[in-house]
């Protein structure tokens, strides 16, 4: 066992360093199909790579840090593929940002959290969080995202569902604000509000995933090949991204499954970490996980987005549309209901994937 552990943490760590290269050999050509087709491989298991120092660097620092080092990398990772296929095709990707973003919010406020409040449920019949610390993150995401992706919809100083750039500046910086605001709140002011809580945990949840914190030295070469696979699969996505188009257009399918699968392929390992987190009874780490991501998708990735978008002249669509917002204000008013009594049980759980599932459906079938 221990001798296979040893060939799975050399091959993880290998992996960056593979994707880099792979990179740097590719990165002024143009790959076969086939080659594009390992390319993509090799991009999904660098994510996977990345998330996995990620977490190596998050065991080592502890709750509720570890969650929002997560949640970072992963929208480092969503950032940086957005903005290398927006600059690869300007005009084309008006609506990507927007699209991405409001497909981690669905993926991750009825997809990730209906899975992890199932899967805990399922098996303690209940599943218990701190309400104080999640109502304060449904609301900031709540706030971050009206402001962000609907008022661009009934704003009259441009035509059609976009921003002024005064208006973009000031959606910007009221997403960088709170987002920061959140993050002191978390790491600071009130921390206990993010922790589990005291009583209702059961406590031989932990048990079987309990592992001792790595060394700093195990954490700062985590860090290093951590910073490697972030560079490595932004790069690999502006390689494969022909792929992903011609898949999704040759199917006749919408564009916006573009958008779902970067939101996709990006949250997988967070997911991942959500639904095993809750599986082994920590409810109140799955959801600082999945909360987390969509508070970092939307503070960072909008200010990023008008950045590029006052100064290098890109056209960005934020505004959702009639069907999208209908989707967004069903799920608000479920997760206040989820997360208002600090308890949800598997009825919650379904009621979330049946939001998600409505999202998906919808976007094959407007």
């Amino acid at each position: 066992m221990k001798l296979l552990s040893r060939v799975s943490i050399a091959s993880v760590n290998a992996l960056p360093i593979v994707a880099l290269a792979s990179l740097l050999v590719f990165w002024n050509s143009t790959p076969s199909l086939f080659v594009m087709v390992l390319l993509g491989i090799l991009l999904a298991v660098s994510v996977l790579a990345a998330v996995h120092h990620a977490e190596v660097i998050a065991h080592k620092v502890g709750e509720p840090y570890g969650s929002l080092i997560l949640a970072a990398a992963v929208t480092v990772i969503e950032v940086g593929m957005l903005v290398t296929l927006m600059i690869a095709s300007p005009q084309e990707s008006a609506t990507l940002a927007r699209d991405t973003v409001f497909s981690a919010i669905m993926i991750i406020c009825n997809g990730i959290v209906g899975i992890s409040l199932i899967v805990k449920a399922q098996r303690k019949r209940t599943a218990t969080f701190n309400a104080e610390g999640i109502g304060g993150a449904l609301a900031a995401i709540t706030a971050l995202a009206t402001m962000s992706l609907i008022l661009p919809s009934f704003t009259t100083s441009t035509p059609g569902a976009t921003f002024s750039p005064a208006q973009l500046v000031f959606a910007a910086v009221t997403a960088l604000v709170i987002y920061l605001i959140f993050v002191f709140v978390q790491t600071v002011r009130h921390r206990d509000f993010f922790l589990p809580p005291p009583v209702s945990e059961n406590s031989t949840t932990l048990v079987a995933e309990h592992k001792e914190p790595p060394s700093s030295q195990q954490a700062w070469t985590s860090f290093g090949l951590l910073v490697v696979a972030l560079v490595s699969v932004v790069g690999l996505a502006k390689i494969t991204s022909p792929l992903l188009e011609t898949a999704i257009y040759g199917a006749g399918l919408p564009s916006t499954l573009i958008a779902v699968s970067i939101a996709g392929l990006v949250l997988l390992p967070e997911s991942i970490a959500a639904v095993r987190a809750a599986y082994f009874g920590r409810t109140q780490t799955s959801l600082n996980l999945a909360y987390g991501s969509a508070m970092a998708s939307i503070g960072l990735t909008i200010p990023v987005i008008a950045v590029m978008s006052i100064f290098f002249g890109f056209p960005i669509v934020l505004g959702l549309s009639a069907t999208e917002l209908v989707l967004f204000v069903l799920t608000v008013a479920v997760s206040i209901l989820t997360v208002v009594p600090g308890r949800a049980t598997i009825l919650q759980g379904a009621i979330h994937l049946s939001i998600f599932a409505g999202f998906i459906f919808f976007i094959i079938n407007p």
